[in-house]
């Protein structure tokens, strides 16, 4: 795709490692039982059976003799309907329709509203090895709720190596070589009143194909490394409210020594943007010097964001101004 006359795209480099995580049964139920209210009906088997699409599947049709479009990657939902269908019918079709769905390669069952399955059908589960769940949850309820969830876990991923903050509601990922200042910019930020999201490693997830959100990797959520002093906890050393456990990535700022800087923006009219996981965020170069407030510089780099997001745009109007004067003096 063609850029736009006066931007360019810088293609991060860590998109090479991206990857979406291989979700299973066990992984969904460590993750999220809590939050669904979901409980093991039955023998502990079929933990290592992979969720394959993240969305949630009621098999009424299934269960009355039709698979010609059977979503079998899908954790499976029994509600009132089913549960109701089931128990209408004969024992011995019962135990045979439960069966033929038990023998797709389906995840696991959730048992909804805190409905119970027969021995004979939980019998029928454990010798196919597929885990059952109970939640008192109503269905359309935990459809809604696990779907979302399981968006969260299927979702692209990938990490960049800087730091992210929340400066005003937009978040900014910091990045830089090692040594230019990140972690000193980031305490700068901190003093002001902003809130630190990750320190050094930031993990970005891709949410529904349009927005990225950044979080940091739990063995260092909270902690920074400042050179000289070490390991800090940022929650107890100025407040929880000094962090943020995720934030949308709104900017990207790079940190750069002055003499590597090929060509300094004096205006700004020239838009750049970094692109992650094939979004592209807006992106500011600015030069690091010894004398230069760079807390400062990128406080002020995410306020005229904001005001960008809001049509404002203060390059482009000092430009407008001049051509306008030009035309002005021109006709007289």
């Amino acid at each position: 795709m063609a850029e736009e006359p006066g931007t360019q795209t810088i293609t991060s480099q860590s998109d090479q490692q991206k990857s979406v995580p291989v979700v299973t049964v066990e992984s969904f139920y460590e993750s999220h039982a809590e939050k669904l209210q979901m409980k093991l009906e039955g023998p502990p088997v079929g933990f290592h059976r992979k969720i394959r699409e993240p969305t949630i599947n009621r098999p009424g049709l299934a269960l009355s003799g039709f698979y010609t479009y059977f979503a079998e990657k899908r954790v499976q939902v029994l509600g009132a309907a089913e549960h109701s269908y089931l128990k209408s019918l004969p024992s011995k079709s019962r135990v045979e329709r439960f069966r033929n769905l038990c023998e797709h390669k389906i995840p696991c069952l959730v048992m909804s509203r805190g409905l119970h399955l027969s021995p004979e059908l939980l019998a029928v589960t454990g010798h196919a090895k597929i885990a059952v769940f109970r939640t008192p949850m109503i269905t359309m309820k935990f459809i809604n709720a696990a779907t979302i969830a399981l968006e969260m876990d299927f979702s692209p991923t990938v990490t960049e190596f800087g730091s992210m903050v929340d400066i005003l509601g937009v978040g900014v990922l910091i990045r830089g070589v090692s040594g230019i200042g990140k972690s000193e910019c980031v305490l700068g930020l901190i003093e002001r009143g902003y809130s630190l999201v990750a320190d050094d490693v930031t993990r970005i997830t891709m949410l529904e194909g349009r927005e990225l959100m950044a979080a940091a990797p739990e063995l260092t959520r909270n902690h920074m490394e400042v050179r000289g002093i070490g390991i800090i906890d940022v929650a107890k050393v100025f407040g929880v409210g000094s962090i943020r456990v995720e934030k949308r990535l709104d900017l990207v700022v790079t940190l750069k020594e002055w003499e590597d800087v090929e060509e300094v923006d004096r205006i700004g009219l020239d838009r750049e943007f970094y692109e992650i996981l094939g979004l592209k965020v807006p992106h500011v170069t600015i030069p690091v010097r010894p004398g230069r407030d760079m807390a400062r510089l990128i406080e002020v780099a995410a306020m005229d964001e904001k005001l960008k997001d809001l049509g404002q745009n203060a390059a482009v109007d000092f430009n407008t101004r001049l051509l306008r004067l030009m035309e002005e003096k021109r006709a007289t």
